[in-house]
């Protein structure tokens, strides 16, 4: 985009939809800061000994009818599970590394969740594969636990504790972006979460229409019918008036997010490529994507390398 360009140098904050996600997703935060999940979420990325105190080991029996231990001692081609060990990272789901004799499989378990949560998952991560653009873990199964709760198990992705390059984010996020796209419109297959948050994904034609009614309208009727804020909701409302004019005269092309990228879900592997995980993925705005930069610590070689790409 020309106009984010300044003595060739991009700017993103120079856009005038960059600056309106970044606002709206600030604006967003407000609606769930009183709920716990979404807060220790976003701030307290958990990799704490607390997590893996919580947690104990998993009893590995065959005998116990454990669906996750056999799919990967049967379809997952392993013949001997090895050690299963807790993982830290998130506060919503449970997981877990699965040692085995045929490789290492990661699984997420949660006892209050239907398959569906983990199913939009999974269609996610694949619809991101797809792209061959960024590295994803590959999902292998979505499940139902015995009595109650859901699972999904994995590819499991050594990190790097040293990081990466912020360019090569930039410019593969970039690609995903071009590559993925969609003629459906804007929305995804299927509705999905964000954290633990129902996030309503129809395919919508018109981007203005998608943004006002299923993203920012959507949560602020949470906050007001949850909370009882009217002044947040009133405020919102305002801002969903003046949608149209704030991105009038825009030429939008549905592309493929994340759809929640902030630090928590970006890594880099051992040879220092990077990992985007744990998506809530839609078509949209592509800029929609920077919506949560401010917690997420890209700089100027991560935009000067995204912004190059598109071109």
């Amino acid at each position: 985009m020309a106009e984010l360009r300044t003595a060739g140098v991009v700017d993103a904050h120079r856009s005038s939809s960059y600056l309106l996600f970044h606002h709206a997703w600030k604006l967003l935060l407000r609606c769930h800061e009183r709920t716990p999940a979404f807060v220790q979420g976003v701030f307290v990325q958990g990799r704490s000994r607390w997590h893996q105190r919580r947690f104990s080991h998993l009893k590995i029996t065959m005998a116990d009818g454990d669906p996750i231990c056999e799919w990967i001692l049967g379809e997952g081609g392993a013949s001997k599970i090895k050690r299963v060990t807790p993982v830290g990272g998130g506060c919503i789901n449970v997981a877990n590394r699965y040692d085995t004799d045929f490789g290492v499989y990661f699984v997420k378990t949660n006892r209050d969740a239907e398959t569906s949560m983990f199913e939009a998952e999974a269609a996610g991560l694949n619809a991101m594969l797809g792209t061959k653009t960024i590295r994803v873990p590959k999902p292998r199964k979505v499940g139902s636990l015995p009595r109650k709760g859901s699972y999904i198990i994995m590819e499991f992705i050594e990190f790097s504790f040293s990081g990466g390059n912020q360019a090569d984010l930039g410019r593969q996020l970039a690609r995903m972006h071009k590559t993925g796209t969609s003629e459906s419109g804007f929305g995804f297959v299927m509705d999905n979460t964000i954290g633990s948050t129902p996030q309503p994904n129809p395919w919508t034609n018109d981007w203005v229409d998608f943004y006002r009614e299923y993203r920012l309208g959507y949560q602020l009727k949470l906050v007001q019918q949850q909370y009882r804020d009217n002044d947040l909701y009133e405020k919102g409302q305002r801002l969903l008036e003046r949608l149209p004019f704030l991105l009038k005269d825009l030429k939008i092309t549905p592309s493929l997010l994340h759809g929640d990228l902030w630090s928590g879900n970006v890594a880099y592997d051992k040879e220092g490529m990077p990992v985007i995980l744990d998506p809530a993925c839609y078509y949209g705005h592509n800029e929609a994507e920077f919506g949560m930069s401010w917690c997420a610590g890209f700089g100027d070689p991560f935009y000067k390398a995204y912004f190059e790409v598109l071109g």
